[in-house]
């Protein structure tokens, strides 16, 4: 069966962040939308832990969605890091694509993805209209939000030179994580919706944990949490 929506009806929503904190904070920003609501219908979340890394998110994602049939959007959510030009350090991220940067070969030539050798798409979609109605409702709260593909890497970025190269292949990239490609995939080969929401805990090129601010990170998930409920109870 196809799952797959255009409206904002979507009532069961499983989102995986990799680590307890990303957990609590989505959490929070979900029961602070609850309160607020009243009797009003309300969209049930199951927030779960997928771990680290691509393989971990697809594996843990393909079992809660195996073992829970009733879902009818997939959201891989946390904090990550931001291309300077488009996403600072305590904003929010939402993709317009989840792509698995890093899926390829290297080649004579440079790097060519899984699509250029033929075996396949480094890219899943992702459910536009959400995406669209929660880009605005974040902006309207006030806070820093951008749109466009965000990457996911099994070796986060970690020099000026990589960080350049990622937005020369991918152009417009706004972020990167480990997570996102992976939960994306186990969901849209059952036709069921994603998203892939980040927070910017650090400036993506030269690793220097020194300048991170994940408690900022932190705040800015909890509130595109609760904008994202906010959104699915209209």
């Amino acid at each position: 069966m196809d799952r797959t929506q255009t409206a904002l009806n979507y009532r069961n929503i499983l989102i995986m962040t990799a680590v307890e904190a990303e957990r609590e904070a989505v959490l929070r920003g979900i029961a602070k939308a609850a309160s607020g609501q009243g009797s009003t219908e309300q969209a049930k979340f199951d927030v779960q832990l997928c771990g680290v890394g691509p393989i971990s998110a697809a594996a843990e994602t393909a079992a809660y969605l195996a073992a829970n049939p009733k879902y009818d959007l997939v959201i891989s959510a946390g904090i990550g890091g931001g291309f300077t030009d488009r996403a600072e350090i305590g904003s929010i991220a939402i993709a317009d694509s989840i792509i698995a940067a890093d899926l390829g070969a290297e080649t004579g030539d440079g790097f060519s993805s899984v699509d250029k050798l033929g075996f396949g798409s480094s890219s899943i979609p992702v459910a536009s209209a959400l995406t669209e109605e929660l880009t605005k409702s974040i902006q309207s709260a006030g806070w820093a939000v951008c749109s466009g593909p965000i990457l996911t890497l099994s070796t986060v970025t970690g020099t000026r030179e990589t960080a350049d190269e990622l937005k020369r292949r991918i152009p417009g990239a706004v972020a990167e994580a480990m997570e996102g490609y992976g939960a994306a995939f186990a969901a849209h080969r059952l036709n069921i919706p994603v998203m892939e929401i980040r927070t910017i805990s650090n400036a993506i090129g030269p690793r220097n944990r020194e300048l991170w601010r994940i408690g900022d990170a932190l705040q800015a998930l909890e509130q595109a949490c609760y904008n994202l409920a906010e959104v699915l109870q209209r």
